[in-house]
């Protein structure tokens, strides 16, 4: 059963599970070897809950779930594929699978694709995500609770089964639903809004009509730039579908991003090994299946923008996107070479376009609705309590923007106050908490800092 232990948030209940020590290492649990590879099973009141630490040997076990299961676009095998083949060789992060079934029928629950790291002294769980993932979520099964009496008994099962060696979860950026179903982690009464929404644009059948729906001033401005684009010679619209073509598109996106991103004098951090392998990985195992889109305006053989995503069924998610810059402000290659690959990804039967999270103009041209998200950030033991007050005080400030500024400005006074003090010593933020809230850096339209990665 739940505590009512409140620890802050708006909206959000921070509650430790009875059985938890108060402080120091939770009691093991002992555990049984399962048939699948690498697996341990444990079995709560209500379900029975595989923990799997490699991901490699898991990996076919997981896509035979997907079929089972309601997923979201970044937890199908090729995405996770990737990110677990760059990452968890890391030192620093454990992966850890969760499985929960019905203990009754055997029936799927949830899978989850976590990870677990330290941080000050803390062992904390997240998602596999590292800031590369813009929706997080379980695989639903059929076996998921709808309701948040189940939700929670589906934590407490998960928590004391596959959890309790952490001090403290971070789950993060979560749907409230997928596939129409609810998701059983955004039912808990300790969630709290994510400082971050979605952002979707469903066209129907109609390409023409969708346009025509944005205004005559919105589609006749993309109309002028794509004359003025044309008007270059050998300028063209292309998907490309070359694995090597591709990985040099991601090269030139790259240098694009990081040129960027000095001109607004902030530090770009996907050239770290971690997220350039991932990219690198998720190009090459999914371009010829078409999981993964490449487009780009090209003019003489240079790249002048470029847009990478990824496709579940008549669904294209945007993860990345660059463009040459000033030299072709008139023709604002960014916005055109997403609508080129718009129409183009319609014409196979794309329906939903994905522009993923982060609040800019260039999405709210488009139309975009919102797609809600919420995080669960839970200490599991009082030693990690102090955490989540912090974490708790700024999601709140986050959701408060004229606050969030002033106490940022008041950290700035006091971080000047002690450089000019010569006893003084302040260490400076780091790169993500400067931020007014958290921000893909990969995100070229992007003007904030953007988030430590892995």
């Amino acid at each position: 059963m739940i505590s009512k232990a409140v620890f802050t948030g708006r909206g959000a209940t921070r509650a430790l599970p009875w059985g938890h020590q108060p402080s120091g290492r939770t009691k093991p649990t002992s555990m049984i070897a399962d048939g699948h590879p690498g697996a341990k099973t444990r079995t709560p009141a209500d379900y029975r809950v595989e923990v799997v630490q490699d991901w490699a040997a898991f990996a076919p076990v997981w896509s035979a779930m997907g079929t089972e299961a309601v997923t979201g676009p970044f937890q199908h095998r090729f995405w996770l594929d990737a990110w677990y083949g760059a990452f968890a060789s890391a030192q620093e992060i454990e992966p850890r699978i969760i499985v929960a079934r019905d203990r009754a029928d055997g029936r799927l629950a949830v899978a989850l694709p976590l990870i677990v790291r330290s941080r000050r002294g803390l062992r904390i769980a997240q998602f596999a995500d590292c800031d590369l993932t813009d929706y997080n979520a379980p695989l639903l099964g059929p076996a998921a609770p709808d309701d948040e009496v189940g939700a929670e008994r589906l934590w407490r099962a998960l928590v004391a089964a596959g959890l309790d060696d952490v001090d403290f979860v971070e789950l993060k950026k979560m749907p409230v639903a997928l596939g129409g179903r609810p998701n059983p982690l955004a039912l808990l009464p300790y969630v709290a809004r994510c400082a971050v929404d979605g952002n979707i644009v469903t066209t129907g059948d109609d390409y023409d009509a969708w346009r025509h729906s944005r205004g005559r001033s919105a589609r006749k401005d993309l109309e002028r730039c794509w004359r003025v684009f044309m008007r270059h010679e050998n300028a063209a619209f292309r998907r490309i579908t070359d694995v090597d073509e591709a990985l040099d598109t991601l090269a030139v996106m790259e240098r694009q991003q990081s040129s960027r991103m000095t001109e607004l004098g902030q530090v770009y951090i996907l050239d770290r090994s971690g997220p350039r392998t991932f990219y690198r990985e998720l190009i090459a195992s999914g371009l010829g299946s078409g999981d993964v889109v490449m487009t780009a305006l090209a003019c003489n053989g240079d790249v002048i923008a470029a847009l990478l995503g990824i496709r579940d069924a008549a669904r294209f998610v945007m993860i990345r996107i660059s463009h040459a810059g000033a030299a072709w402000s008139n023709c604002s290659p960014g916005r055109l070479v997403i609508e080129r690959s718009m129409a183009h990804l319609h014409g196979v039967g794309c329906r939903e376009f994905d522009f993923g999270i982060g609040d800019y103009d260039y999405k709210r041209r488009f139309g975009v609705d919102t797609i809600p998200l919420v995080d669960n950030v839970t200490a599991l033991n009082w030693r990690a309590l102090p955490s989540a007050t912090r974490s708790g005080a700024v999601q709140w400030l986050r959701r408060h923007p004229e606050l969030d500024r002033l106490a940022r400005r008041w950290f700035a006074g006091r971080r000047a106050a002690a450089r000019r003090s010569p006893e003084g010593a302040v260490a400076p933020p780091s790169v993500g908490a400067m931020n007014g809230r958290p921000t893909p850096a990969r995100l070229l339209a992007s003007s904030e800092t953007p988030p430590a990665l892995c």
